[in-house]
C-alpha cells in the first residue's frame, strides 16, 4: 500500500515521491527491490538525496508502563545530485538488502501482527520531507520456518508476536529491539510452563534461536522465566530431523528451568548474562540465560495456530482480521510523523 503525500515543506506546487516495492514477499538478508517515481512539480528542483528507511512499531516496557512507538532500523540512500525539471517524471530503480534480524511479519501467508514499513525520503536544497510509506512484507528464512514447523508438530500453539525494545544478553545482536513469538505449550509440557517464546537472531553465519519458558509458581515460590540458546546454520535444513532436535531443546529447557528452581537466580540486565550450560545436538547451547520477571506483549496476533507445519493459520491481529493490517500500519505511522 502507498501513501502518496506532496512535499508539505516546499508547499504546493513541489514534486511528488511515490516508491512502489516490487510485488512479494522478502526474507531476511535478502534483496529489497523496487522503484521510486518522481512527479516533477511547477519549478525546477534540485534532487539532492533520496533514501529508504526501514520502519517498525516496536513496544517498549518501563515497569507496569508499556509503550509503544516508531523505530529506524535502517537507512539506505538510492539516489540523488540531479535536477528534476517542471512536470517532469523519473524513476529510479534500487536494490538494497535487509537486515539479517529484519523481523518476520507473516508465516504461511498469515499475518503475524508486526508492522514494518518502508519510508521514502526526499531532500531537495536543504529541505527535507518525509515521502510516502509502504508496507513490508517478510517471510520467514528456512531455518526459522523449519524450528517454527517443529514447533507446532510437537503441539505447541501460536499465540502472538510482537517486537520489544532492548537487546538479548549474551549475544550479537546488532537491532535495537528484537521480535517475540508467543507459543502456548505442548500438552506433554503443559505441566511445566504456561508460555513458550521463541526469539530468532539471524546473522550471515548462522541463527541464535532464543527459547524462553516462564516457571510454574510453586506453593513457596513465584513464577519466574527461564531462558537459553541455541546456535544452527543456515545450510543443510532439509535434511535435519527438526523434530527431535526441537523437542530436545525443550526438554533441555524445562530441565534447566527446574534446575533454577532449586538453585535460585542469577538474572542481569534484559535478560542476564550468558551461563555454562551446553546441548548435546546438532543445535550448540552458547550459554543459559535467567530474566527476572515477566514480560508483556503488546496487541498483536491474538490468533490459534493449530499444526503449524502443515500451515493451518487462522490470522486474527489484535482483534481485527488479517486485511486491516494495511490501515493498522497506516496510522502507526501518521500518528508518529503527527509528533515529529
Amino acid at each position: 500500500m502507498v501513501f502518496k503525500r506532496l512535499l508539505g515543506s516546499l508547499g504546493v506546487g513541489g514534486p511528488t515521491v511515490d516508491t512502489v516495492l516490487d510485488p512479494g514477499p522478502v526474507r531476511p538478508g535478502g534483496p529489497l527491490t523496487g522503484q521510486v517515481h518522481l512527479q516533477g512539480g511547477t519549478a525546477d528542483f534540485e534532487i539532492e538525496q533520496i533514501t529508504l528507511e526501514l520502519v517498525a512499531r516496536v513496544e517498549d516496557e518501563h515497569g507496569e508502563e508499556e509503550r509503544e512507538g516508531v523505530v529506524l532500523f535502517d537507512r539506505f540512500t538510492v539516489g540523488g545530485g540531479f535536477r528534476l525539471a517542471e512536470g517532469e517524471q523519473r524513476s529510479l530503480p534500487f536494490t538494497a538488502h535487509l537486515p539479517w534480524e529484519t523481523p518476520i511479519t507473516e508465516l504461511y501467508g498469515q499475518p503475524l501482527g508486526i508492522i514494518l514499513g518502508v519510508r521514502t525520503g526526499l531532500e531537495i536544497a536543504g529541505a527535507k520531507d518525509k515521502g510516502d510509506l509502504d508496507q513490508l512484507t517478510v517471510d520467514p528464512l528456512p531455518v526459522q520456518e523449519a524450528v517454527l514447523e517443529a514447533l507446532g508438530q510437537l503441539g505447541f500453539g501460536f499465540k502472538a508476536a510482537d517486537l520489544e525494545l532492548g537487546h538479548v544478553g549474551g549475544t550479537g545482536q546488532r537491532l535495537p529491539f528484537y521480535q517475540e513469538i508467543e507459543l502456548t505449550p505442548a500438552p506433554r509440557y503443559a505441566h511445566a510452563i504456561n508460555e513458550l517464546e521463541v526469539t530468532f537472531l539471524a546473522s550471515p553465519g548462522g541463527m541464535d534461536v532464543v527459547l524462553e519458558a516462564d516457571k510454574r509458581g510453586g506453593l513457596f515460590s513465584a513464577g519466574n522465566d527461564a531462558l537459553t540458546l541455541f546456535t544452527v546454520g543456515h545450510e543443510g535444513v532439509e535434511h535435519r530431523d527438526w523434530n527431535t532436535e526441537v523437542d530436545a531443546w525443550i526438554r533441555h529447557l524445562v530441565e534447566r528451568r527446574a534446575a533454577y528452581g532449586s538453585s535460585g537466580s542469577y538474572g542481569h540486565g534484559e535478560y542476564g548474562a550468558p551461563g555454562h550450560g551446553h546441548h548435546d545436538g546438532h543445535g550448540h547451547g552458547h550459554g543459559d540465560h535467567h530474566h527476572d520477571g515477566g514480560r508483556r506483549s503488546g496487541p498483536s496476533t491474538a490468533a490459534i495456530v493449530g499444526g503449524v507445519a502443515a500451515g493451518v493459520a487462522v490470522g486474527v491481529v489484535g482483534g481485527m482480521v488479517a486485511a486491516e493490517v494495511v490501515d493498522e500500519i497506516g496510522d502507526a505511522f501518521e500518528d508518529e510523523e503527527d509528533e515529529d
